[in-house]
């Protein structure tokens, strides 16, 4: 029977992680190591000022008091016997589209079983409360079984996002596209008058371009992103090369730090 690793970033009582766990329980073995609390927007952030605990909560069940990529690391390097086929990372209640992957403890969590080479996959759920996590199961389930059978391209995670509807068209295959906040940054006053700033909230920008991952959830389409861990721009390579001449021979190399 395969092995899946289990994580999330909404903590290891979420009922997302446990929607995730009883469907994909069907077809592998799961073994679930999640934060002991909700870890959302901490990105790919590793805990090194202080030691991290591990909890065992049941048979192939822990807890970690640190970051969805800290449960990663410690799980395949400490706690699982045996490598992962498969490293699922959900459910999230509220999506992971456009500028939000590069917050996402969701996505971090699968990037950094890329990282290990174990095939990875996060899955969110794109709506509002009170959330239904079924139907993202099983679509979660269903991509397991075909990552399982096809495999994925080298150095390459899949970030899924289910619509919160009764009425999803379909599956579409997607890119990354943009969906930055307005007035995202909230200006309070404590209770003596000094200012502070909450950072959440706010109104999601229109997104461009119908192949883009924020298009496909708004029409009420599956989106699946495909996510290298290469982050190079190489068409910027050649810009900096011939219009910057970044790479142009020297006669004298102490030239480059003078001040101009």
């Amino acid at each position: 029977m395969p092995l899946f690793l289990i994580t999330n970033d909404d903590g290891v009582h979420s009922p997302g992680l446990e929607a995730l766990v009883q469907e994909l329980s069907r077809q592998a073995e799961c073994l679930i190591i999640a934060p002991d609390r909700d870890n959302s927007a901490v990105s790919h952030s590793l805990t090194m000022n202080r030691p991290l605990r591990v909890t065992r909560l049941g048979d192939n069940f822990y807890t970690l008091n640190g970051t969805p990529t800290d449960c990663v690391a410690i799980g395949l390097n400490k706690i699982v016997k045996q490598r992962p086929d498969l490293l699922v990372s959900g459910i999230n209640p509220g999506p992971n589209l456009g500028d939000d992957i590069s917050y996402s403890g969701t996505v971090s969590a699968a990037v950094e079983g890329t990282m290990y080479g174990i095939p990875s996959l996060a899955v969110s759920l794109a709506g509002e409360a009170p959330y239904d996590f079924s139907k993202a199961a099983q679509l979660a389930a269903k991509l397991a079984k075909l990552i399982l059978q096809q495999g994925l391209p080298q150095d390459t995670l899949l970030n899924v996002n289910v619509p919160a509807t009764d009425l999803i068209k379909g599956i579409k295959v997607t890119r990354q596209g943009r969906r930055l906040w307005d007035n995202a940054i909230q200006e309070t006053l404590d209770p003596f008058g000094r200012k502070h700033y909450w950072i959440g909230g706010g109104t999601p920008s229109p997104a461009l371009g119908e192949d883009t991952d924020v298009y496909a959830v708004t029409n009420d389409y599956v989106s699946v992103t495909p996510i290298h861990l290469d982050l190079t721009n190489h068409q910027g390579i050649q810009y900096l090369k011939e219009e910057w001449q970044l790479e142009k021979e020297q006669e004298d190399p102490s030239s480059l730090f003078c001040r101009e």
